[in-house]
């Protein structure tokens, strides 16, 4: 698995080219993107500038020598951004968050003129939802809507972290919101729920991703394939 990773990496920085505007994705998958870019930065002095989606990034490409921008003072689009995919389906739309991350996920994506998602075949899915969908939600009042995502019948959990950090142990975003983790096993309408989840006062964003994705390249047991929408 961690080689089929590595590949899809590698072959997601091949998009990358000197004076783009790049975004890092977050995961697994993505740090082998983020290693090989590093490497590209470094031998073949590729001049980028890059953003993050989260605090994790970067980390991981600041000490690779990856130099980091702050989005708030980048003017215009992303050239490009690359990141990995919890869930997808045909029509490229798909389930991100699983590392806690959505929000910056998806600010970041929005800005992107391309964006790529980097997976193994195990991540392909004729129906969304068997993979839980994340859903970022402000610290007050969140407990009313985990009562209301229980009543209906989204079989609600509470993301949770091992840190002693907070005394409830539930895992506290980089914007400092709660994740609340919906088992829904299909989604019949994805652009549905989507629409509900972002009229919902109290969530500050959700883990579909929808309309987004532009290629998805996916390493499997036959070797790389790249999907485009």
């Amino acid at each position: 698995m961690e080689n089929l990773k590595q590949q899809v990496g590698i072959e997601a920085a091949r998009y990358v080219t000197d004076g783009m505007r790049v975004g890092l994705g977050t995961g697994s998958t993505a740090a082998f993107f983020v290693e090989e870019l590093a490497r590209r930065v470094r031998e073949e002095k590729l001049n980028i500038t890059a953003v993050t989606t989260s605090t994790v990034t970067t980390a991981q490409a600041e000490s690779l020598g990856i130099k980091i921008s702050d989005l708030s003072e980048l003017e215009g689009e992303l050239d490009l951004t690359v990141d990995g995919a919890d869930e997808f389906d045909s029509a490229l739309n798909g389930i991100k968050g699983g590392g806690g991350a959505l929000l910056m996920e998806k600010i970041v994506a929005s800005l992107s003129k391309d964006y790529i998602w980097i997976v193994d075949e195990s991540k392909e899915v004729a129906q969304l939802g068997k993979f839980p969908l994340p859903v970022e939600v402000v610290q007050f009042g969140a407990e009313n809507l985990f009562r209301k995502f229980e009543a209906s019948g989204y079989l609600p959990t509470w993301r949770m972290t091992m840190s002693d950090d907070n005394d409830n142990g539930r895992f506290i975003t980089d914007q400092g919101h709660f994740i609340i983790d919906l088992h829904l096993q299909k989604i019949e309408n994805a652009e549905a729920l989507a629409l509900k989840l972002d009229q919902t006062v109290g969530v500050v964003e959700h883990g579909l991703f929808i309309n987004m994705a532009k290629h998805v390249i996916v390493a499997g047991k036959d070797g790389i394939k790249t999907i485009t929408k």
